[in-house]
């Protein structure tokens, strides 16, 4: 049995062996943690930040739609929305605000400028909604256009899950623009399928009528 001394001694022989390499991997994993805790902070921070942009954009684009059209407002907008693409391009918010000054452009006439915004949302790559609500308004904006086929075309492939109402309505919308009858009809009686009770249904069913009628 060792002693106390030689107890010490080897104390003293494995810290001399394994001391520096010990602390060092404390360190580092308190490195780690410290910068897992200020990334997270980080994060939080713009989030919050770009929330706050996005809520004054909102308010802009609203008062921008009323009934004055403030000219300041639409500068203020037109801001906003460049500060969420250039600082906040990977946030939610920097998509909703191109979403939003999609909206706009399209109610001052510009569908193009509709489309850059549009097309900007999507080269971000979104997922689930936000993703098939761009995609289903630049297929609008193009059938405002005229542009059925490429609107049409916008539109293959795309998963439109719990807007696979609004879906089927604008594709029959686009098929009667292009004079594509029976086409169209089979597009509004799927929307009326994927529809819940109320809401579109009286507005597909008047389509589905305005159609009887056009071939009468």
């Amino acid at each position: 049995m060792r002693t106390e001394e030689e107890q010490v001694e080897a104390i003293k022989r494995w810290w001399q062996s394994n001391g520096k390499s010990m602390l060092l991997t404390v360190a580092i994993a308190l490195a780690l943690v410290m910068g897992w805790k200020a990334w997270q902070q980080r994060q939080a921070a713009e989030a919050a930040n770009a929330s706050a942009v996005y809520q004054n954009l909102l308010e802009s684009v609203n008062a921008a739609l009323g009934a004055d059209q403030d000219a300041a407002q639409l500068s203020t907008a037109d801001h906003l929305a460049e500060t969420l693409k250039s600082e906040y391009a990977d946030s939610a918010y920097a998509r909703l605000g191109a979403l939003l000054m999609a909206r706009l452009a399209v109610e001052q006439g510009k569908p193009d400028q509709a489309l850059v915004e549009l097309d900007w949302v999507l080269a971000q790559e979104p997922q689930g909604p936000q993703k098939i609500v761009a995609q289903l308004r630049k297929a609008r904006v193009l059938g405002g256009q005229g542009k059925f086929d490429e609107a049409l075309a916008s539109l293959e492939g795309l998963d439109a899950g719990e807007f696979e109402a609004s879906f089927q309505e604008l594709k029959g919308d686009l098929l009667q623009g292009k004079g594509q009858t029976d086409e169209a009809r089979e597009a509004y009686r799927q929307a009326m399928q994927a529809a819940e009770t109320g809401g579109s249904r009286p507005l597909l069913q008047m389509k589905l009528d305005n159609l009887a009628v056009e071939e009468g």
